[in-house]
């Protein structure tokens, strides 16, 4: 009688434990390079304001 093909394997991870995964490397990473990630979300913050004061005074 032939075994089980699936009772061998390893189960698939969930989707929630791929995701966790993939923010627990993403957390590393931002720690890992530190100001560098600081900087590039505070440039990222003045850009957005930037963009939202420079269309408020272009369609006042």
């Amino acid at each position: 009688m032939a075994s089980d093909p699936t009772a061998t394997s390893k189960p698939k991870p969930l989707a929630s434990e791929a995701d966790s995964s993939y923010v627990k490397l993403a957390m590393r990473n931002m720690v890992k390079n530190g100001s560098t990630s600081l900087v590039h979300f505070g440039l990222t913050i003045l850009g957005v304001l930037g963009l939202l004061i420079g269309l408020a005074v272009v369609f006042h």
